[in-house]
Parts: C-alpha cells; sequence; structure tokens
C-alpha cells in the first residue's frame, strides 16, 4: 500500500474533519449510489464476519460519518477481524498498531531524527499517517500513548516539534478494546472516549454461525480471500454525499434533547457533550444515505442514538450498584428509556 502523504501546516490551520477538495458540490454522488455502494461493502464484510450485520452497518456508518469507532468486547469475537475486513473492502492506506504497555507516543505519531547528511532533523511519520487506522487494544497502552491520538482524532493533524502535519482525508481510527476488568488494561478517559463517534460490541456468533466458521477457516484466513470492493475516489465521494444530506431544524432540535436530557436525568453523572449531539446529527446524514434518502428522519437519530451516546455516558454509584461492575447494559437501558419519553418531531415511525 501507498504511504499517506505529509504536508506541513502553520499552527491555528484546519480544524476540522472537512476538506475544501472534497466539498465541491457539483460534484455530489447521487444518493442512490451511496445506499449500492454502501451495501456492496456491508455484504463484503460479511463473507468475513457472519451474523454481525448491525455492527458491520454501525462501522460503515461512521467512517462516512468521518467519525472514529470504539469496538468493545472480549477477546476472540472478531473485534479485529472487523477493522481489517472493512479496512480492505475499500480502496484506502491502512496501517494497524498493536497498543501494548511499553508502546510510546512516538511510536504512533512519528518521530524527528537528526540526518548526518543534511545535519537537520527529519521527521519520520508514524502508522497514524493513514487513511484508516487499527488501534488494536488500544487500552493495554499507558493513558500518556492513548492521549497521543487526541490531537490525530479531533483536528486530524499531528505536531511535533513545532511543526503541524497534516492527515490525508477521509481519516478514520477504529480502535478495539477488551472490557477494562480485564488484566492490564487502562481505562480511556472520558476526553477520549468523547472523541469516538460510536462504540459497538460485537458478541458472541450463533451456534450456526460459530460451526460455519470451523469449516471455513480450517485452512486460510478469509481475508486473504477479501477483495477492494469500492475505490479511494468512490469513498471520498459517498463521504461528499453525505455532507449534502439534509438535516431539518426539528430533527436538529430532537437531538440536542435527546443530549440535554442525559444531562438532567437523575441515574446519569455525566451527560453527553455538545460533540455528541454534532456527532449524533453526522452520524444519522450517513445513516440516511445508506438507506437512500437525501434528508435524515428522527428515526435515523433512534437508531443511533445508543451507540453514539451510550459510551460517553458515566452512570451515578447509586445506579450502578455495588453488585453490578458492567454499566453498560444500565447506560444502554437508560439511553432507550430516554429515547422512549423525549417527544418526536412529525414523521417519524414511531410516532406515527
Amino acid at each position: 500500500m501507498s504511504e499517506a502523504s505529509v504536508s506541513e501546516v502553520p499552527f491555528g490551520g484546519r480544524t476540522g474533519p472537512h476538506d475544501d477538495a472534497l466539498d465541491d458540490a457539483a460534484s455530489v454522488m447521487p444518493i442512490d449510489e451511496v445506499g449500492v455502494l454502501a451495501a456492496r461493502v456491508v455484504a463484503n464484510v460479511e463473507t468475513v464476519i457472519a451474523g454481525k450485520r448491525d455492527a458491520i452497518t454501525a462501522a460503515l456508518t461512521v467512517l462516512l460519518a468521518e467519525g472514529h469507532l470504539l469496538i468493545e468486547d472480549v477477546p476472540g469475537v472478531g473485534k479485529t477481524m472487523l477493522a481489517k475486513a472493512l479496512a480492505r473492502s475499500v480502496g484506502s492506506t491502512v496501517n494497524r498498531i498493536q497498543f501494548t504497555p511499553d508502546l510510546l507516543p512516538s511510536d504512533v505519531t512519528g518521530v524527528s531524527v537528526f540526518d548526518q547528511a543534511s545535519r537537520r532533523f527529519e521527521f519520520k511519520r508514524g502508522p497514524v499517517f493513514s487513511n484508516i487506522v487499527i488501534g488494536d487494544e488500544i487500552n493495554r497502552a499507558s493513558p500518556k500513548t492513548q492521549a497521543a491520538l487526541l490531537e490525530c482524532m479531533e483536528e486530524r493533524q499531528v505536531t511535533a516539534d513545532g511543526t503541524t502535519y497534516r492527515l490525508d482525508l477521509p481519516f478514520t481510527v477504529v480502535a478495539t478494546q477488551n472490557p477494562v476488568e480485564m488484566e492490564g488494561t487502562y481505562p480511556l478517559p472520558e476526553a477520549q472516549r468523547d472523541r469516538f463517534m460510536a462504540r459497538v460490541s460485537m458478541g458472541y456468533p450463533s451456534a450456526v454461525d460459530e460451526l460455519a466458521m470451523l469449516s471455513t477457516r480450517e485452512t486460510s484466513s478469509p481475508l486473504d480471500r477479501l477483495d477492494e470492493v469500492i475505490t479511494l475516489d468512490e469513498l471520498r465521494g459517498m463521504i461528499r454525499a453525505v455532507r449534502h444530506v439534509f438535516t431539518s431544524q426539528p430533527v436538529k432540535e430532537y437531538a440536542v434533547e435527546l443530549a440535554r436530557a442525559t444531562r438532567e436525568d437523575r441515574q446519569l453523572r455525566l451527560g453527553a457533550s455538545p460533540r455528541a449531539t454534532l456527532q449524533l446529527i453526522r452520524a444519522a446524514k450517513a445513516h440516511a444515505a445508506m438507506h437512500g434518502r437525501e434528508f435524515v428522519l428522527p428515526d435515523d437519530i433512534d437508531a443511533l442514538a445508543v451507540a453514539v451516546l451510550a459510551h460517553r455516558l458515566v452512570p451515578t454509584s447509586r445506579a450502578v450498584g455495588s453488585h453490578d461492575r458492567d454499566s453498560g447494559p444500565l447506560i444502554d437501558a437508560i439511553v432507550g428509556r430516554i429515547i422512549a419519553q423525549t417527544p418526536v418531531p412529525v414523521g417519524s415511525a414511531r410516532r406515527n
């Protein structure tokens, strides 16, 4: 795979995910084509991971919405396999980082090395310079190394020795992590969890899918037979189309009301941030485009609210209780209750 290019920009440069080169309204891909290409990618990934369409669709939604994905579950259920399969299905540059306790921040972003010939320091790019970065077991690295990704994820750039280097777009981090109760893990700080657009869990496969896996993986990995099904230009065209999906004022107000409800809920001591509201809208636009619509419905918000909001929320100690160490299902239930209690605008299937 070709390496991502690096360009220097002054401080105070681009601070968001948008790239002017991708925002030409005159060349927006038809929304029907977005749905066709998205279905092609999902079907391709399903040849590797069967029975996990929801997780695959969520991963592609985050990629098209220019966000970052956190895949959290126990070891051995296909977290890294999903990330690799998605990366191989699109024509983009891909790098994988195995996070370990001794990993340094410079191992992620890169380091300046003194060149004896030129008598000056030369920046050597780290694996973060790629369209898709797979961060495997991200919570096994120290908090200092985890923090090395913060600038990359939020501003799509790396700053080293006073120089800022832009990352190529699209840029998405697909990170996997094991439950924090497992040995040798460091929980992600709230600031970093908030930078992930969505969190999904793989879950165990069904008996039928697990039996089929035993037959198909006896001699080789299905990843070896996985082909690229869309090009990088097509991926950029899909992202451009997602940006132009229309979101009405009532739908925006509905998203804000959901976020505000999490901040006022008695079972939560930390609610959703304004960044969460913004990313919920972006994800909803991608969800609408993947379903062939040029506008967002409240149902798009409902479909993604748990994945986008739940990992950012912190329950009160009274809500969790001393007997329950895993607060994930509790928070999912709280978000589900908030969705059910929040009035929706006209046009929602739940309202009708």
